[in-house]
């Protein structure tokens, strides 16, 4: 068993949940957030997360979940990203789970 993490930008929240579908991941929770990046950047328009004030409108999804559903879930992200016209792809961490209850 391991956790699965999945940030997104707001524009693709509908997107994420497709993909978990798809990758048979079933039990998942989801969470508002905002995003922030300090620094400055020639390409603010491009950049997942606001320098200012004001945070971009993101999710987080996580499952505790096989290691064979994170890996088709992973290869789906990876083509829905390649396809993206978009400078803000999905992303996605696999954290260990030493234990559970």
């Amino acid at each position: 068993m391991k956790l699965v993490l999945v940030t997104v930008v707001e524009q693709y929240e509908n997107d994420v949940l497709q993909l978990f579908k798809k990758a048979k991941i079933k039990n998942f929770s989801e969470s508002n957030i905002e995003g922030y990046k300090q620094g400055e950047s020639l390409h603010l328009a491009s950049n997942w997360f606001s320098a200012g004030k004001n945070g971009v409108k993101s999710s987080m999804f996580f499952s505790f979940t096989t290691v064979e559903k994170i890996a088709v879930l992973f290869e789906i992200i990876k083509t829905f990203n390649k396809d993206l016209e978009s400078q803000n792809p999905i992303k996605a961490v696999v954290v260990p789970i030493e234990k559970y209850i």
